[in-house]
């Protein structure tokens, strides 16, 4: 019996890029559909939570999202642009996001098609993969190609639907907190939560005892 898991997850988190690949993997070689429910990441539900948090905050989040990439043997750099406009240095959110409301309606469009997982994996690659100027020319055409979907297709759903996006993008945070959890990347399986990129390996052992099988 194939087991089913929801993967809340954001394009603008490190920590969800780190994750997905072994996700996406533990998918194709067992027994288990993941559906990848996207959510909009901290600077938009909370555009106050960077200057809140402790000065430590980001220095210590940067050295520790590089060494888990070394660790992993994740190819790894710092989105070129990032997927949220925001000043590094007084940490204040911009008011005008061209990019992160498109990225996210793009991976609902792709969840209504049982395709999130990949074309979520394959657009990450390309932000925090180290591509330059990954919004411009066939960057994200490609990915979406690799998933199996076509860009043109979602963006113009994208466009045309974006309030129903947004409306299911919405149900996700809820469906996460209701989970018992607020952050990406969560796993939720059975009814547990398993956030952070640090428990796949617990997931799969939760899985395993629910008779999660390789294929």
């Amino acid at each position: 019996m194939t087991l089913t898991a929801d993967l809340f997850w954001s394009f603008r988190s490190p920590y969800s890029y780190l994750c997905i690949a072994r996700y996406r993997a533990l998918a194709a070689s067992h027994d288990l559909a993941i559906n990848l429910r996207p959510v909009y990441p901290l600077a938009i539900r909370q555009p106050d939570f960077f200057e809140r948090n402790h000065p430590n905050w980001l220095s210590y989040t940067m050295r520790d999202m590089i060494r888990v990439a070394q660790f992993h043997g994740i190819p790894f750099g710092p989105p070129r642009p990032d997927p949220i406009v925001q000043d590094i240095m007084t940490r204040e959110i911009a008011a005008e996001q061209p990019y992160i409301y498109r990225l996210t309606r793009l991976g609902q469009a792709a969840s209504r098609r049982g395709k999130s997982l990949a074309f979520a994996h394959e657009a990450a690659q390309l932000i925090w993969g180290g591509a330059v100027d990954w919004h411009l020319g066939d960057h994200l055409a490609g990915a979406a190609k690799r998933a199996g979907l076509d860009l043109a297709e979602l963006d113009a759903e994208a466009e045309r639907d974006a309030d129903t996006l947004d409306t299911e993008i919405a149900a996700n945070q809820v469906a996460l907190e209701i989970a018992g959890h607020w952050g990406v990347p969560t796993l939720v399986f059975d009814g547990e939560p398993f956030f952070g990129q640090d428990r796949i390996d617990m997931a799969r052992w939760r899985m395993e005892q629910k008779g999660l099988l390789p294929r």
